[in-house]
């Protein structure tokens, strides 16, 4: 089974725990999230597949993971990158957030997550298992559709753009010039 780390506020390691019973009993955790950019400024998202374990078939970033022991952030980051869009890409920390919530399958996200801002224009070759399609698209449009259609993305992606608002437009005023 999948180990996530457990932490408290502040980010300190205070153990380890399967995946499955930290969602269920909703225990804080460590986890990484990864936006990505082309250089226009269009940020990467994927469609997750629907049989995930929950949040199926919704609209997210580019990828998220929880880091394992002894693995950094930023090497989970990297490496899930990988995993889940068949890309690479150099990484940046640019904020975290912590957030708690309820999702489908009676699960509870209870995230500390570290965001991490990439660039590159390469087109992802895509892992069935973890996502079914993808898109790039601008900031504006993204802002429009989170607010006419919320349901078609993931709870944490919607917390991400509103917790990273000022992160998020920099980088997209600095690519899109």
């Amino acid at each position: 089974m999948e180990k996530v780390i457990l932490v408290d506020k502040k980010d300190n390691e205070i153990g380890t725990v399967d995946k499955m019973e930290a969602h269920v009993q909703g225990l804080l955790h460590r986890a990484v999230s990864v936006l990505i950019f082309n250089t226009k400024g269009e940020m990467l998202l994927q469609q997750r597949a629907f049989d995930k374990y929950h949040s199926g078939g919704l609209w997210t970033n580019a990828t998220c993971t929880h880091p394992r022991k002894n693995e950094s952030n930023i090497d989970a980051a990297k490496r899930r990158l990988v995993e889940e869009m068949g890309i690479s890409a150099e990484l940046e920390e640019k904020f975290i957030f912590k957030y708690k919530a309820f999702l489908d399958n009676d699960l509870i996200e209870h995230e500390l997550d570290h965001v991490f801002f990439g660039v590159t224009d390469k087109f992802p070759v895509l892992n069935s298992e973890e996502a079914v399609n993808f898109k790039y698209i601008s900031y504006l449009e993204l802002i429009t559709d989170i607010e006419q259609n919320p349901d078609l993305y993931t709870v944490w992606f919607k917390i991400i753009m509103k917790e990273g608002e000022k992160e998020i437009f920099k980088m997209n005023n600095k690519l899109s010039m």
